[in-house]
């Protein structure tokens, strides 16, 4: 795997019991992965000689991310390794723009969209579709980088230039007027074989996923409609192994919003919440063995990503850990081994019930904790009330 961030750690955990080694290159000796990892190169994903010399004792290469240069993607299969999943569908979660040509031209339901190469694109973008619209690097962007929310034309004339002179290529698509967002997760064998996990709906907040509701509430039809989407588009782009379709729902139904083609944070409550997990199966898909079940273990599962806190908590992770065990000995916590800054992921907590509402809220109180040390419900750190 390319990458050692926590994607692949989580990985590296599914691979033990399939009785495989995850070889791992990372950029540190204190890359999530590379802590727990016993096969761990030191390179960058940008050097194609480091690739090449890891690819080398490899069955097959895959990833933690999208950010392998497509030239370099090429060059290996080139060579003979086997890549999945493979540049051709990888670069439709590395391009917006060419994610969004791709599945209009397949007569998906996207947005209106335009590329960008000067201000006037986006003023004339806004007059035809309104404001505010939606700017997007085309490479690179993720938990909330590279958006530009531009309100005004007055805004886009000042931000626009600046970008374009920093050298980002630029689209620009309407501000999708939505109800909720949602995940559609499946997997893709090499032979074409899919699989598909219940839809699950996202609760972002600052452009960070801070829970996953899994199942999505109160979704009726679009449950199966989204499903039937993401394998469609998993095989329209020859997909191997996950894709994540995040999706807008709207008065009109779905809207596709974005791509990724790996472990999803919109996944990682399946490693106990559904039958196999998202780590498992994306092993199984990129090494061709028979995928496998999807369904929930219990009818409410919630993830809550631990996030870094703005002031640093008075507990070390240890001591907050031995306190939210006592309080909730069913709560299953990863925690990553990066250092805490704000904002980050730094680890989830996943909770299993039979009440969404329930679940949820304990799941919320939980991260909370994790982050902060604190509880925002009125109990001590003891599980007493105050």
């Amino acid at each position: 795997m390319i990458g050692g961030g926590q994607l692949a750690r989580m990985t590296h955990q599914a691979a033990i019991p399939l009785g495989q080694s995850l070889r791992v290159l990372a950029e540190s000796d204190s890359d999530p992965a590379a802590l727990v990892a016993r096969d761990v190169e030191l390179g960058k994903h940008t050097d194609l000689d480091a690739l090449r010399a890891f690819a080398k004792s490899c069955d097959v290469l895959t990833f933690d991310h999208e950010h392998v240069p497509q030239e370099h993607l090429r060059a290996l299969v080139a060579d003979g390794v086997r890549v999945h999943p493979g540049p051709d569908a990888l670069q439709h979660a590395q391009d917006k723009l060419v994610m969004r040509e791709r599945l209009g031209a397949l007569g998906l339901p996207v947005p209106p969209f335009r590329e960008v190469t000067d201000a006037a694109d986006v003023l004339k973008f806004g007059a035809e579709h309104g404001w505010p619209c939606v700017l997007k690097a085309q490479r690179g962007g993720y938990d909330g980088r590279g958006v530009w929310m531009l309100n005004t034309p007055q805004s886009a004339q000042r931000v626009v230039p600046e970008l374009l002179a920093a050298g980002t290529p630029l689209m620009v698509e309407q501000c999708v007027p939505m109800r909720r967002e949602l995940s559609a997760l499946v997997a893709r064998s090499p032979f074409g074989q899919g699989a598909a996990w219940p839809l699950v709906e996202t609760v972002q907040r600052e452009g960070i996923c801070v829970e996953v509701l899994a199942p999505a509430p109160d979704t009726g039809a679009l449950g199966e409609q989204a499903q039937e989407l993401a394998l469609r588009i998993a095989a329209e782009l020859g997909v191997v192994g996950l894709l994540a379709v995040e999706l807008f729902e709207t008065a009109d139904g779905l809207v596709i919003n974005e791509l990724a083609m790996r472990p999803h944070n919109s996944g990682h409550w399946t490693i106990e919440g559904a039958r196999t997990s998202q780590f498992e199966q994306h092993l199984r898909a990129v090494l061709d063995y028979p995928l496998g079940a999807t369904d929930l273990v219990a009818p409410a599962v919630v993830m809550a990503n631990v996030l870094g806190a703005a002031d640093a908590p008075e507990m070390g992770p240890d001591e907050r850990l031995h306190h939210l065990f006592a309080r909730y000995p069913d709560a299953h916590v990863h925690l990553y081994g990066k250092a805490e800054r704000p904002g980050r992921k730094i680890g989830h907590v996943t909770l299993l019930g039979e009440r969404m509402d329930q679940v949820r809220e304990r799941a919320r109180l939980a991260a909370h904790w994790l982050s902060h040390g604190v509880w925002l419900d009125g109990y001590d750190i003891h599980g007493g009330q105050r």
